[in-house]
């Protein structure tokens, strides 16, 4: 009698590709019994489970208040599921952390130490979300802030008009089997001088020490990363469904030690040499625009896959602080901005046993976007716009005000800091005050499907 796949089911094998290879030689070898079950062991792929208890990792975070206390136990909720998969050897929280996404999902301000394994979900969509600064010398704020909006771009689509696109960077992304499609490719000279939405920023402020006038610029890598996470991510669940498919979807890993593995961390290296050339080309135009040679620059990545030896540090929202992450550091300077309305901290700092090496990327939030706009609907966006702004030039491109990215939104900036010192965190070398910013804002009130619609509801 013929062995089936079904039969292997009921013997307790799970299906999979190895199964039609298999029963082809049992079938013809006419393998039963102690021969059957020596074979079946033998062929049968060895899946790898996850943890039963979470791999243990470091809070650097307590609650100041009561919404911090449940922001803080759904951290750690989904931070202990995160923890099981199989690949983790060590963790951290910072004292920005939030989630985002469901139970299982890497929380903004998490960090997962993983062995031989890159996790695309664990540097989501905005790959190599990042902050460059510029120093224009003893130059007026306002004049920065004027011409640097007439050159930067927030919001939906894309643009050709600032830039001719390297050659040796268009090699190497033509190269890379991730990032050569057609797509990828449109995307990445499109979306370059680019800054998307949410809480991206151009910000101009005056260095505490110098008072130098200085332009930040915060974005990630656009549509060009979105596609590579995209990419990633499909690759990712075909290896987990053969060795692990215990794990969660959105805990899929790469294998390092595949080719595969090899080859998307190469595309996460052209990802980040296309952001940090995304700001450059807005911080040069902005300097021609205004003749101006600049004093200063460095950057700074705070969402990001960092390799060390066979572990990779997955950064989903913080800051890498030992050199070794930042193969390009300048005088291991790093910036964490807080909100609109307060400094770019410039920091400094080492590893140790809590901090893996890392620091916070910012204030971070307590509650959702959606949650504060509610908190706050007993008030017009122009009182609230008003209140919070009040002694900075705050701009949003769109021309329509996003109430979610108005400093109430986030964390106190004071009580960071000073999770920062309390944990070793980070030494602030530096403070940028700030003069004013520009944001997206809410611009899809104006995208066509929008226009389209509020035309159509006329009719």
């Amino acid at each position: 009698m013929k062995i089936t796949g079904k039969d292997l089911i009921q013997m307790g094998y799970r299906q999979g590709k190895w199964f039609k290879e298999a029963l082809v030689t049992i079938n013809e070898q006419n393998l039963r019994g102690a021969e059957l079950k020596t074979f079946l062991e033998d062929a049968a792929p060895v899946f790898i489970y996850p943890h039963d208890e979470p791999v243990p990792y470091h809070l650097n975070i307590r609650a100041e208040n009561e919404e911090e206390v449940a922001n803080i136990e759904s951290v750690i909720r989904t931070m202990d599921v995160v923890m099981k998969t199989p690949t983790a050897v060590n963790g951290a929280v910072m004292p920005d952390a939030c989630p985002t996404g469901a139970v299982g999902q890497i929380p903004v301000g998490g960090i997962v130490v993983a062995k031989d394994a890159i996790h695309p979900a664990m540097h989501s969509g905005d790959i190599c979300c990042s902050v460059m600064m510029t120093s224009f010398g003893h130059v007026d704020p306002k004049t920065v802030l004027d011409n640097a909006q007439q050159v930067t771009h927030f919001g939906g689509g894309g643009r050709t008009d600032l830039f001719d696109f390297p050659e040796d960077l268009e090699k190497q992304i033509k190269a890379n089997y991730y990032t050569k499609s057609k797509r990828s490719v449109g995307l990445a000279k499109t979306h370059l001088g680019t800054q998307g939405d949410g809480n991206h920023f151009l910000y101009v402020g005056r260095s505490e020490k110098s008072g130098e006038t200085i332009m930040v610029t915060h974005h990630g890598s656009r549509g060009f990363g979105a596609n590579l996470y995209k990419q990633g991510m499909q690759v990712a669940e075909r290896f987990r469904k053969e060795i692990s498919p215990g794990t969660l979807k959105t805990n899929a890993w790469i294998p390092y030690s595949h080719p595969q593995g090899q080859e998307y961390w190469e595309a996460l290296q052209i990802i980040r040499s296309w952001t940090k050339l995304n700001h450059e080309v807005i911080h040069d135009a902005t300097l021609r625009a205004m003749n101006v040679e600049p004093n200063d620059r460095f950057w700074n990545e705070h969402n990001f896959v960092f390799k060390d030896g066979d572990k990779f540090y997955h950064a989903k929202g913080a800051t890498p602080l030992d050199d070794k992450f930042v193969p390009d550091s300048k005088d291991g300077l790093r910036l964490i901005p807080l909100n609109m309305s307060e400094p770019i901290l410039v920091v400094k700092g080492e590893t140790t046993e809590n901090n893996l090496g890392f620091a916070p990327h910012g204030a971070g939030r307590d509650i959702s976007r959606s949650a504060h706009i509610r908190k706050n609907s007993d008030r017009t966006i122009t009182e609230i716009y008003e209140k919070e702004t009040k002694g900075i030039d705050a701009r949003f491109f769109s021309g329509h005000i996003d109430i979610s990215e108005l400093p109430s939104a986030y964390k106190n900036a004071k009580n960071v800091q000073d999770q920062m010192d309390e944990f070793g965190l980070g030494t602030v070398v530096d403070r940028i005050l700030p003069y004013g910013c520009i944001m997206a804002g809410d611009w899809q009130i104006d995208a066509p499907w929008r226009k389209r619609k509020r035309l159509k509801n006329k009719k």
